[in-house]
């Protein structure tokens, strides 16, 4: 049991016997009032979102996840599949679970995936990937301002604004939390 305030982005609770994952939070305290806690929450069989006011003082119930490297294999129309590196046994997660994080898979890497009384629930990104540009404008020779980006659509369909001096065929560091450009990652 945690404490409303200590709720994160991200967490998994038990509501009313569901599994819930926080999406959004906010710690509000009006004027002369008690706090509280607003959150946003995705109901994890679901997929749905609801609000979710808590008191200050409010008692949650965390769930305990179980994350596995899984490697991810390959998709299939909308479920993705994802290979334990241990035992070999597959298992699949639909995009609509997966959500953004559709965007940073690539096939042959190792993602983490949390699972809850042994069903999948979905996966954990690592905060940078690696991708590679598969289309971009060329860059401007005189093009020196360093804040200046320009589109470039990465290998996984992913559209990022890069420096003028990145070019097709380059992979880049893209920071999976705001979907941003970091760096070019040398060879």
């Amino acid at each position: 049991m945690i404490q409303a305030t200590q709720l994160r982005r991200g967490n998994t609770i038990l509501l009313n016997g569901e599994l819930y994952q926080v999406v959004d939070y906010q710690h509000i305290t009006p004027g002369n009032w008690r706090g509280m806690v607003q959150t946003k929450l995705r109901k994890l069989s679901t997929g749905s979102i609801i609000d979710h006011r808590f008191r200050s003082e409010d008692r949650v119930d965390r769930a305990i996840l179980d994350e596995r490297e899984m490697e991810y294999l390959y998709k299939d129309g909308t479920d993705y599949y994802f290979m334990d590196t241990e035992n070999y046994e597959q298992t699949h997660l639909n995009e609509d679970v997966l959500g953004d994080a559709t965007s940073y898979l690539v096939p042959n890497s190792k993602i983490k995936v949390e699972f809850y009384e042994g069903k999948p629930l979905g996966i954990e990104l690592p905060a940078t990937i690696d991708l590679k540009v598969v289309q971009t404008d060329p860059g401007m020779p005189s093009a020196t301002v360093s804040n200046v980006l320009k589109p470039a659509t990465l290998e996984t369909g992913l559209v990022v604004g890069v420096p003028h001096f990145i070019q097709e065929g380059e992979v880049i560091r893209v920071d999976t939390t705001e979907g941003k450009y970091v760096e070019r990652v040398r060879s």
